[in-house]
């Protein structure tokens, strides 16, 4: 809820308010990732290490719950610049141990279901927090609208302080989590003992991450469309709208993606994934003031959103097997981290250079060339 109330309104605010523009807010967004994508790795390689989980995830909410809302009180776009990557960098080190942690605590048989109820709980605090913003619009300068977004972010922290705990090292899992912490040596050779399965899968995942661009920019091209009808206010609270009814989808649809990976081909439904953020890229070509296609563009957006976060974390535990779990998960999220740095800043470029349709059309082809790859180079488990 925290950090989606910033992120529902961080374009307008950096265009709007600061004087920026598109490939503004795609380097502001793609550098956040990519400067995040770094402490993935080295967080989840160190909660291997250690065999600790919490004091990383602490640590990492702590920082995004300080910084998100300072973003509030930036007055240029470096400040905001700065202000968004030291946010994401608690972000990006909190998710490799939290995603390990979770599958010590589940049985084998579950973990899709229990990525996917994560997935889940976090998209309904992503539905309540633009939600919360639409309300605010009419009555807020954006900036002061940041500021609210503490108040979630300091809950937050309490909950993990009070209730999270150390997954119980007792029978089997016991064995299993030291076995896995013997083969963490130094932090490349951990590295590089993951399985070969999991590395061609992280080549898909890469391609696919070069093109996979923040949501944000659904938002901005919905905003950019309805303004020239609706004025500024009206286009941005419609945007805004638009944007909560993607994270509903997201949360609606999270739960079944972990319920049919634990029953049927991850690979295929992540391919499957991948297809259908194409499809809202292509419908993206043809963006219009018409309801229908917004609507259909955010829906779609959404769905892929659900089945690729949830999936690519469930399979990437099937082929992981017994490996450090905490430096698997933050290899995959550096990946995707690095990829989300060059997706933001491309998208953003194509938009202020060529033009929107030319930058989605590029987007949707690389999408499917994705799906395709992993249809072709990955076994049927």
């Amino acid at each position: 809820m925290s950090h989606e109330m910033a992120t529902a309104i961080l374009p307008f605010y950096v265009i709007l308010v600061l004087g920026g523009n598109a490939a503004s807010v795609g380097l502001i967004e793609g550098s956040a990732d990519g400067v995040a994508s770094i402490f993935k790795s080295y967080s989840g390689y160190f909660s291997d290490k250690s065999g600790k989980r919490l004091p990383v995830m602490y640590l990492g909410y702590l920082l995004t719950g300080i910084l998100i809302p300072a973003i509030g009180f930036a007055t240029n776009l470096v400040e905001v610049f700065l202000l968004r990557i030291g946010a994401w960098c608690g972000r990006g080190a909190r998710g490799p141990p939290r995603d390990a942690l979770m599958t010590q605590s589940v049985s084998k048989s579950s973990i899709g279901k229990a990525f996917g109820f994560e997935r889940a709980l976090d998209s309904f605090g992503a539905v309540i927090g633009p939600s919360f913003v639409l309300l605010l619009i009419p009555h807020f300068p954006f900036s002061k609208i940041f500021l609210f977004s503490v108040i979630p972010a300091v809950v937050c922290l309490a909950v993990l302080l009070l209730f999270v705990r150390e997954a119980p090292r007792k029978s089997k899992g016991a064995k299993l989590q030291e076995e896995s912490k013997s083969q963490v040596t130094t932090f490349w050779s951990t590295i590089r003992s993951q399985p070969r399965e999991f590395k061609i899968m992280l080549i898909s995942v890469g391609l696919f991450g070069i093109v996979n661009f923040s949501n944000v920019f659904f938002t901005l091209r919905a905003e950019e469309v309805l303004q020239p009808s609706l004025g500024e206010t009206e286009a941005s609270e419609l945007a805004v709208l638009l944007y909560v009814v993607l994270n509903i989808i997201y949360a609606v649809g999270c739960y079944p993606a972990g319920y049919f990976a634990d029953r049927i081909s991850k690979r295929n439904l992540l391919a499957l994934g991948y297809f259908v953020f194409a499809l809202a890229c292509i419908a993206s070509i043809f963006e219009t003031p018409n309801y229908l296609i917004l609507g259909a563009i955010f829906v779609l957006a959404g769905l892929q959103s659900a089945i690729v976060d949830t999936v690519e974390k469930t399979y990437a535990t099937e082929i992981l097997g017994d490996s450090p779990k905490g430096t698997g998960f933050g290899t995959l999220q550096t990946i995707n981290g690095i990829g989300d740095f060059t997706s933001s800043a491309l998208i953003g470029i194509l938009i202020v250079i060529i033009s929107p349709s030319f930058g989605f059309s590029v987007v949707a082809v690389v999408a499917m060339l994705a799906s395709a790859l992993l249809l072709v180079s990955m076994k049927r488990r």
